[in-house]
């Protein structure tokens, strides 16, 4: 089955928005076999709208849209869709009902505009919303199908899983379109590329995309059209022969977090773990503690951002500083020594680094990041330099730093 989105919001164009709802629909229809042919961004424009969705109908007869059903003036892609269907609207009193009973259990009073959430094209099926004011509606014609979702993301989500997709389910052939994601570390897409190419053209009929990122290159290989059990088949074997072939670089599978994946293997070890941090300000702690029960492993870690506080809170011999500066390998040692005596750690991990946008030399240009491991009483560091903005490359030094200390445990 293919199907075209259409998402309506003039602040999706201006970047005020972000288009979360577009991915997450993506995901969810390819899960059933639904392949989105096309998507277009439109602003709350009659014109606009009933253009999109008419020449989405023509090309592939059913259409999916978000956007423009709640009660405000812009809010008008029911009104245009209806027009152009020929499906003139018509008061739902059970719409209505159901308002006035949701905004009297709210405590709120119903004004005269939300009757047009209650209008509803003739013919049309109701997609009752438990979840907010605007239903989502289900329009069959001559001229093919239109759904016509809300924008907020949660209620669009809950109409999708228990209205929609059901919906779309009955109408297919049972086929899926699904994915396998093998996450690496430590290794550029030029190089992985070249890693794995021998492998790469065995692994058809599934297909193969690169996804680079700050926390490294995700490999995402596609069924297309397939039966369910034949597709988690073959992606299952393809994502086995991608490791093997990848070998250490490659740490996880589809949404696995590092961060996650590295606190349960020092869990199982019975063993704790210590940072400190300069340049990365505190994202390295962060993306530790963003994982629930984190405390039993991570015991805490140093900000030491100032060449005083590193001597004060973690013994950075001060001459070190002098001599070599604060980003360099003996410095980075020095902190991840002083953080696990301070914490008492078995293992710990050091970042000090130069995030830019200034404060760079030809000796230690911008994106020059020292990292230094301590693991079973012995210390590991690499210097790395990383590309991009003061922001990505302090994401990347975070994943390089966990990726350091797992691939340690692993090793």
């Amino acid at each position: 089955m293919h199907i075209e989105l259409v998402t309506v919001g003039t602040e999706l164009l201006l970047g005020f928005t972000v288009d979360t709802n577009s991915a997450w629909i993506g995901t969810a229809l390819s899960a059933h076999g639904v392949h989105i042919q096309r998507r277009t961004t439109v602003p709350d424009s009659p014109d606009a709208i009933r253009t999109a969705v008419d020449e989405a109908l023509t090309r592939t007869r059913f259409v999916l849209t978000t956007g423009g059903l709640g009660p405000t003036r812009d809010d008008i892609t029911r009104n245009v869709v209806a027009e152009l269907l020929q499906m003139p609207l018509q008061f739902d009193d059970a719409i209505w009902a159901m308002l006035t009973e949701r905004w009297a259990r709210l405590g709120r009073p119903l004004v005269e505009s939300n009757r047009s959430q209650a209008m509803v094209p003739r013919g049309g099926t109701v997609l009752p919303n438990h979840w907010g004011s605007a239903p989502g509606l289900w329009l069959e014609s001559a001229r093919g199908v239109v759904v016509m979702l809300p924008g907020v993301p949660n209620e669009m989500r809950q109409l999708m899983e228990h209205e929609v997709l059901p919906r779309l389910a009955s109408r297919g052939d049972g086929s899926v379109i699904r994915s396998a994601t093998v996450r690496t570390s430590g290794i550029g897409e030029s190089a992985l590329a070249e890693q794995i190419a021998e492998l790469e053209d065995g692994l058809a009929p599934l297909t193969l995309a690169y996804l680079p990122g700050v926390a490294g290159v995700d490999l995402r290989v596609t069924a297309w059209g397939m039966e369910s059990a034949a597709a988690d088949a073959l992606l299952g074997a393809a994502s086995a022969r991608l490791h093997e072939a990848i070998g250490s670089h490659a740490w996880g599978n589809g949404e696995d977090d590092l961060a996650e994946l590295l606190l349960a293997k020092l869990r199982r070890g019975g063993q704790t773990l210590a940072v400190a941090e300069s340049c990365t300000g505190g994202l390295l702690g962060g993306r530790l503690t963003e994982i629930a029960g984190s405390s039993d492993v991570f015991l805490g870690g140093v900000l030491s951002y100032s060449y005083e506080s590193k001597s004060e809170l973690l013994g950075v011999p001060a001459q070190e500083i002098s001599v070599r500066g604060a980003v360099s390998q003996e410095v980075a040692e020095a902190m991840v020594l002083g953080v696990s005596r301070r914490l008492e750690t078995t293992t710990a991990v050091s970042i000090t680094g130069i995030a830019g946008p200034g404060g760079g030399t030809p000796e230690k240009p911008v994106g020059t990041v020292w990292i230094a491991t301590l693991v079973d009483g012995l210390v590991e560091s690499r210097r790395m330099q990383f590309s991009g903005n003061r922001s990505e490359v302090r994401a990347r030094a975070v994943q390089a730093a966990l990726f350091a200390v797992y691939s340690r445990l692993s090793s």
